[in-house]
């Protein structure tokens, strides 16, 4: 099992930046495959970005393809989502999430375990 627990949302401008971090417990964090979700109140969960146990590859949605960049430390069981030009639309709480396998799916049902999730607020 991993435990997940997310950081680093906040408020911020639009244009602006934010990197979001995830501490993931447990000794197997390079085993896992990770993902990035997001969710606004009355929509469902969606997919926002993923990347393999080695961070050799990668997937992200298109909504945020060439302003965000997921990656990785497995020396220090840390995930990140670094989050640039920011939109209002961007605005949601950030779940990590986690799963065994070298898949990168983007639906929810795909990750077995799930952090708390950290709110992002970007003011226009």
């Amino acid at each position: 099992q991993v435990q997940l627990v997310e950081s680093g949302g906040g408020l911020v401008q639009a244009g602006g930046s934010l990197r979001l971090s995830c501490a993931a417990s447990g000794r197997t964090f390079s085993r896992y495959t990770m993902g990035w979700f997001r969710q606004t109140p009355g929509k469902e969960r969606e997919f926002v970005a993923a990347i393999i146990w080695s961070g050799g590859r990668t997937s992200y949605a298109d909504s945020v393809k060439g302003r965000f960049t997921i990656s990785r430390d497995n020396a220090k069981n840390t995930l990140y989502l670094q989050m640039n030009s920011l939109t209002a639309e961007d605005t949601a709480v950030y779940y990590c999430a986690a799963r065994t396998g070298v898949a990168l799916p983007t639906a929810v049902t795909g990750y077995n375990y799930w952090g708390q999730g950290t709110q992002v607020t970007v003011s226009s």
